[in-house]
């Protein structure tokens, strides 16, 4: 059909044909990033169906095809089967949650911090590594996965975690979220799916964006992810992965009890999905709550690689995580450890590994423990939940906001009034929803009167 029989016709977008070149599909995918990214096409946006912009721009349709696959695998847009493709959520911004510097007037409610109070401890446990006879031996390339025995340690604090595996089927990383990158480069390609809850971790979401790998959000309720939509997803689309957070869910603060766990085992066998399982919570969960029950690493060893950092439980500068994996991934993960990071510091990790055969970590985390309680009993004073809640130990909450909230961009309108906190838009997978929700940290003050000052101002200005 030719483009002036689309004059007048009603499209959400127009591209200008004049301004396409050679190759089409990529030019015209450059103007959809570029008119996303400056504003033009709002989140949320439905785009014109494939076969009527390919009329309008009298192109052939797998030209537009691909100009959609290309914006597809940037996280710009996503398709839902019967529906149609719209601008994603976050497509025009990052969404990466870091620790940058804030004005010394401004309460942080929104990264989470790991209740640094307990750093004193890991000073000096650094002084007595510094004290060592082998010294030397943690500041060259060697053992690019983790000394031995920092391995046997690491195995030693995840059996409290219910993790049985050996140091071969072990490494150590610098930290979760680089354990995230090794696995999505070593064992996915660019245009996999892998299955999410609908909100999700965001670092995840700007790593997957990175790695050109796409989300599929999968609804859930109080105890996780949902079995049923998940093996509903796999029927529709293939999906290669499924990435959760059992023991604490961020930002929902959600725990998988043990029942949902092997119910989402059996789809995910079914179907052959690789599990990237995030436990960075195991310690406020395994042996504390009785329906944690065991990783889902010990359900299915095969597919699943697990993921133990240390910063929330010992120590967030270190940046000293733990990845176990079976026998079929580790040759894949191996290579991608040596490619991202050479090696991770034997410094920091000796450090993490003299924390716990002291038996200071074990401190540490009582010490923390006992602060997130002080902390969650301080926020539902200021805001009574519901009798289920979410995790009663998490280092943040996922607060409701009132159906009657039209506030555009609430992180800026709390900035104002001197608290950060983060929206929950910038924890969404796929479609936006209609209802709100705040991530409140609370483990990133310095003292809980600090935290308290800044709930207050929450509870203040919250919009009703």
């Amino acid at each position: 059909m030719p483009i002036n029989s689309f004059t007048d016709y009603p499209m959400s977008w127009k591209p200008d044909r004049e301004g396409l070149k050679r190759p089409l599909y990529l030019s015209l995918a450059l103007l959809l990033e570029r008119d996303i990214t400056n504003g033009f096409l709002a989140p949320g946006t439905k785009l014109p169906p494939q076969r009527e912009l390919a009329d309008f721009l009298d192109v052939n349709f797998t030209t537009i095809t691909r100009a959609y696959k290309q914006c597809e695998l940037k996280g710009l847009i996503y398709a839902v089967t019967g529906s149609g493709t719209f601008v994603s959520p976050n497509a025009a911004r990052s969404i990466t949650i870091s620790k940058d510097k804030l004005s010394n007037e401004v309460i942080d409610l929104g990264f989470v911090a790991s209740f640094e109070q307990s750093n004193a401890v890991v000073a000096e446990a650094a002084k007595k590594v510094m004290e060592k006879s082998y010294l030397e031996q943690l500041l060259n390339y060697n053992d690019p996965t983790g000394i031995p025995h920092q391995k046997i340690a690491a195995l030693h604090w995840m059996k409290e975690f219910g993790i049985h595996a050996d140091t071969e089927n072990t490494a150590i990383v610098s930290g979760a979220q680089n354990a995230l990158a090794v696995a999505l480069l070593a064992l996915f390609e660019p245009g996999n799916r892998i299955a999410v809850d609908m909100y999700t971790f965001a670092n995840f979401i700007e790593i997957s964006k990175l790695y050109r790998v796409k989300l599929v959000p999968i609804p859930g309720d109080e105890h996780g992810m949902l079995p049923n939509e998940l093996e509903h997803q796999c029927q529709q689309v293939e999906i290669h992965g499924v990435f959760l957070m059992p023991s604490c869910s961020n930002p929902t603060t959600i725990m998988i009890p043990e029942s949902r766990k092997k119910e989402l085992a059996a789809v995910i066998q079914k179907h052959h999905l690789i599990v990237l399982e995030d436990d960075i919570h195991a310690f406020l969960s395994a042996g504390a709550l009785p329906d944690y029950g065991q990783p889902m690493y010990q359900l299915l060893p095969e597919q699943t690689v697990y993921i133990c950092g240390t910063s929330k439980s010992i120590c967030s500068g270190l940046r000293v995580a733990y990845m176990v994996f079976g026998d079929a991934f580790k040759e894949k993960i191996l290579k991608a450890i040596f490619n991202i990071n050479v090696k991770t510091s034997s410094l920091d990790a000796e450090i993490v590994t003299e924390l716990i055969q002291s038996g200071k970590a074990d401190e540490i985390v009582a010490e923390k423990k006992q602060l997130a309680r002080s902390a969650n009993h301080l926020f539902s004073e200021l805001f009574p939940q519901p009798q289920y809640a979410g995790h009663p130990l998490s280092f943040y909450r996922w607060l409701p906001l009132s159906d009657r909230v039209t506030t555009t961009n609430m992180e800026s309108y709390f900035l104002s009034k001197g608290i950060r906190v983060y929206h929950s838009d910038r924890f969404i997978s796929g479609a936006s929803t209609q209802r709100q929700y705040l991530r409140v940290a609370l483990s990133s003050t310095n003292s809980m009167e600090e935290l308290r000052r800044g709930l207050e101002i929450l509870k203040e200005h919250l919009p009703v």
